[in-house]
């Protein structure tokens, strides 16, 4: 156990806090909580892809629930071309206003809903 002087002597010699490179979503563009990161591979791994990037989870829940893995491999595999699409647009404009932490859970859209009547 140390006394109270070694204590203040080591305290002032090593910094408190490591500085930690923030991560940033690039989908809504606020920092991510660690309990919110999840990881995403733009194309997916089904349709050969292996990089992964940081996302808020839900960005990528909703990213999910909106896109098929084909239209993710084909058209959507880049950060800018998922902002471009008008419905994730819609969500961004929602989450901003939203707390870094928060979640809600997604659910899948019409066109997928749809889809599943036909089969």
């Amino acid at each position: 156990m140390l006394g109270k002087i070694r204590q203040k002597l080591l305290a002032d010699t090593f910094p408190k806090e490591v500085s930690v490179t923030e991560l940033v979503c690039p989908i809504c563009d606020r920092p991510i909580p660690t309990a919110q990161k999840d990881a995403h591979h733009f194309v997916p791994k089904s349709k050969g892809g292996k990089a992964t990037e940081y996302l808020h989870r839900i960005c990528h829940r909703q990213i999910h629930a909106l896109f098929t893995e084909t239209q993710l491999a084909r058209e959507l595999n880049t950060a800018e071309a998922i902002k471009e699409k008008a419905e994730i647009q819609k969500f961004i404009a929602w989450v901003q206003s939203k707390p870094n932490d928060f979640y809600q859970r997604s659910s899948k859209s019409q066109q997928f809903k749809s889809a599943k009547n036909l089969v």
